[in-house]
């Protein structure tokens, strides 16, 4: 067995993640004229990471072993998941979160805490989920990539 075969498959849904998390670094600098390190790994963002990546496994699966196969449909209904999630769980988490530590400030603020209990003292992360245009552009790139990316030794 060589394991230096290339796995397109893997790479596809790599590079869809990579290539969404380095937009999202360098759109963020653009609009912001600052750097974030944080947007080079972070969630949320333009464009979704997690939705490239499993568009891209999904594409590069549906090449490799036929649009009609148990591994297309198996990462095809995974992605599906993983961008309801994105834009429903996630994005609501987000919100719920901004909420909290906006009312956290206030009870500091008012004196009614001291200081922030919740969560070490640290704020709740906020930019957890995706809107729905979020998820589409990162379902466009990835798709892209899947159909972009050289499939090597797993075809």
């Amino acid at each position: 067995m060589n394991i230096m075969k290339f796995n397109g498959v893997l790479a596809a849904g790599l590079l869809g993640w990579g290539i969404a998390q380095a937009i999202k670094f360098f759109l963020y600098y653009i609009l912001n004229k600052a750097v974030r390190v944080e947007r080079l790994i972070g969630s949320g963002g333009m464009p979704s990471s997690h939705s490239s990546m499993v568009c891209a496994l999904a594409v590069s699966a549906g090449r490799a072993a036929g649009f009609g196969s148990t591994l297309f449909a198996v990462t095809a209904v995974f992605g599906a998941i993983v961008m309801y999630d994105a834009m429903n769980v996630r994005l609501e988490s987000g919100r719920h979160a901004k909420i909290l530590n906006r009312l956290m400030d206030v009870m500091q603020e008012k004196g009614t805490i001291k200081e922030r209990s919740i969560h070490a003292g640290k704020e709740l992360k906020e930019f957890l989920g995706h809107t729905p245009l979020e998820v589409f552009c990162g379902a466009l790139l990835g798709i892209l990539i899947g159909f972009l990316t050289p499939l090597g030794t797993c075809a």
